[in-house]
């Protein structure tokens, strides 16, 4: 199965964006961040790809892979 485009979640000024790695523009805005999250979580999971989390800083805080993992782990 082919790997899909990670996820980001950003801060907007009119809330949270979930953009697809690469993409000019936001796939959906979501109001509260857990929304956002839920939602690039989902596009994730259906792409075997991984979720990127922005905080309000603008720095990634958390970053979760749906499918893509490699076991056992290297290191």
């Amino acid at each position: 199965m082919a790997k899909g485009k990670n996820q980001w979640v950003v801060k907007r000024d009119d809330g949270w964006g979930v953009r697809g790695e690469g993409n000019s523009r936001d796939t959906v805005i979501k109001s509260t961040q857990k929304d956002a999250i839920d939602a690039a979580t989902e596009i994730a999971r259906n792409q075997s790809s991984e979720v990127i989390i922005q905080g309000r800083d603008r720095k990634i805080r958390e970053r979760n892979s749906y499918g893509n993992d490699p076991y056992p782990p290297k290191g």
